[in-house]
């Protein structure tokens, strides 16, 4: 059985409960610091550290008040400390919490994505070993072009979802970075080591320079690295859902016992994964573009990046988690029907082979121009006629004059040897370990 797509970790990670879970955490580790500095007595910080909490209903309760969300959880983890807790969001403004909490949700997020394309990745370099002399009909323009293998086109899949793990990586190291800095970024009420101290419990770095918030260039660049991952997976499968097609059936997705295509017509077997999957990859886009115009921002700060933001980044988090989950269900459910490919390379009638008997007349003597119409008069009566390509240059006594027919004959075959250069990338290809 083909395992169901849940959502557990991804939708934990954007969770209100994680999400303030991370802000007391920076909070104390805030009053640690200023602890550090002599600021905070020592007795103060143990409550702080004991019994700071706070709770969502608590939150949201206090916050049907405030309208404020960061007023509302410092007034509901004080509330827990009691007289100690007035040092809680000491020197901070609302966006040290709001964006160095963001930036370890992102980081979370991120590792569950790498971890995604781990797994589509493995299967598709696996399959494309796999199916290295599995040949087929290259395509240009939709158009029958050479003979490619299946391998090949899968080791091209394969190669570009690593540069998307590489991309993935550098946006989450762009994201990995806090700033405790204050109102306007100068330091004025919070001491440069506070932040130093709080980022590096955190595993997190220190922005160079920030203003009120971290420069949106940074969450720009993750949603660039998503969207990039998803036009990569909707490439995948806008080829897969044309390999489908019913006149070329040279590969199927998963289509499960029970399953229905059709409510009107039994016999249909849709690609509907395959199509979600580019039908989401413009959902990844779209809020790319709604990313790239939150990095203006009036002066120092203004708060229109910020209602965009609790949209576009849990959902485009969990759209490529999701898609990633499909396009590995497709690859490895993925039915290949070699026998149709051989099929569909036969009824081109030899009009694959145009190149290597252009090449040959060349080769022989003929100038290109002379070749060129040689080759491509017989081509057309094949298209146009439906007559054999490789008898009507046959019949060509320009052709027989300088290419015995047994040469000409060995021209009909696929010439896939050196495809072995690629396949040994793949082999060698893997991921790096780690997220760092």
């Amino acid at each position: 059985m083909i395992s169901r797509y849940t959502l557990p970790e991804m939708s934990v990670v954007w969770s209100e409960e994680v999400k303030l879970r991370h802000w007391l955490r920076i909070e104390i580790l805030v009053c640690e610091a200023w602890a550090r500095l002599g600021r905070i007595p020592p007795e103060d910080l143990r409550a702080i550290q004991e019994r700071a909490s706070v709770t969502v209903e608590r939150v949201q309760k206090v916050e049907r008040t405030t309208h404020h969300d960061v007023a509302a959880f410092v007034q509901a983890a004080g509330e827990a400390v009691g007289p100690a807790g007035r040092w809680i969001h000491f020197g901070l403004t609302s966006s040290d919490l709001l964006d160095t909490g963001l930036a370890l949700q992102l980081r979370e997020a991120t590792d569950q994505l790498l971890r995604r394309l781990e797994e589509l990745f493995a299967v598709v370099r696996s399959m494309g070993l796999e199916h290295r002399d599995t040949v087929c009909v290259g395509r240009t323009h939709g158009i029958i072009a050479e003979p490619t293998t299946f391998g090949h086109k899968l080791a091209v899949w394969a190669f570009e979802l690593a540069r998307d793990h590489h991309r993935l990586r550098r946006a989450r190291e762009a994201v990995s970075v806090g700033k405790i800095s204050g109102a306007v970024g100068t330091y004025a009420a919070v001491d440069p080591s506070v932040e130093e101290y709080v980022c590096g419990q955190l595993g997190l770095a220190t922005a160079e320079a920030s203003t009120q918030i971290l420069q949106r260039d940074r969450h720009a660049e993750f949603l660039s690295a998503l969207a990039v991952t998803g036009a990569t997976l909707e490439k995948i499968a806008l080829e897969i859902r044309h390999l489908q097609r019913s006149e070329v059936r040279e590969v199927q997705e998963p289509f499960e016992a029970g399953q229905m295509g059709s409510s009107a017509m039994p016999h249909k077997r849709n690609p509907i994964l395959c199509e979600r999957i580019c039908g989401l990859a413009r959902l990844l886009r779209a809020n790319l573009q709604a990313g790239l115009e939150n990095v203006a921002l009036w002066h120092e700060r203004d708060i229109s990046h910020s209602s965009v933001e609790r949209v576009i980044l849990p959902d485009s988090s969990i759209v490529l988690d999701y898609m990633l989950h499909l396009a590995t269900r497709v690859m490895e459910g993925l039915r290949v029907f070699p026998e149709r490919m051989r099929e569909n390379l036969e009824r081109t009638s030899g009009l694959v082979y145009s190149q290597p008997v252009l090449l040959a007349l060349i080769d022989a003597g003929l100038s290109r121009d002379e070749a060129y119409a040689i080759v491509q008069s017989a081509a057309a009566a094949a298209w146009d006629r439906g007559a054999d390509f490789r008898e009507e240059l046959g019949a060509d006594g320009r052709v027989r004059d300088v290419l015995p027919a047994e040469d000409l004959a060995s021209l009909f075959e696929p010439r896939l040897e050196h495809l072995d250069a690629v396949f040994a990338r793949l082999e060698k290809l893997e991921l790096p370990e780690g997220t760092g």
